[in-house]
């Protein structure tokens, strides 16, 4: 049975401690392009209907072992940051989504973890993670959009930290 076409719509999720470290994610799929490919969390929406925060819960807990799923203690740590992004899908991927689809929005979310943890990565998604300050791990991400969301780090999480999500 042939697998479904991804649905263009994922969230990003900046894992982050207090002093602006921040979680980067090497992905498994970059190492067979020639290069490292180092991210934050990401993921697509499993059912057109899942929510943003649903798709960022399970994507965290997925990549990382990280569980702020409701009735967790980081449930609360979970903030939307109520921006997306529109951005063209890298030709590597297109194959992933139905015909005709060339773009992807992705909604920004931020969680802060007390500091930098161990985490559990899929290995069929990810080959190692690591944390830096905010700024080398910006440096450090292929995406564009993801450099962008962890520069401005101090701003949308200082404006967002108490407010979390239901």
């Amino acid at each position: 049975m042939p697998k479904p076409y991804k649905i263009p719509q994922s969230v990003l999720v900046v894992v982050y401690t207090p002093a602006w470290e921040v979680l980067l994610l090497r992905r498994a799929d970059g190492d067979d392009l020639g290069g490292e490919y180092w991210q934050s969390v990401t993921g697509s929406k499993d059912a057109i209907d899942e929510s943003w925060v649903q798709t960022a819960r399970r994507e965290v807990f997925e990549e990382t072992g990280i569980d702020c799923r409701t009735g967790t203690s980081l449930a609360g740590a979970l903030v939307d940051w109520h921006l997306e992004n529109l951005y063209g899908i890298y030709p590597q991927w297109l194959h992933r989504y139905a015909p005709g689809v060339t773009h992807n929005t992705e909604h920004l979310f931020g969680l802060q973890v007390e500091s930098p943890c161990p985490v559990r990565l899929s290995p069929r998604e990810h080959t190692a993670y690591r944390w830096l300050p905010y700024q080398a791990a910006a440096d450090a991400c292929f995406s564009p959009s993801n450099a962008e969301a962890i520069l401005q780090l101090p701003r949308l999480a200082g404006g967002f930290r108490r407010e979390g999500v239901a």
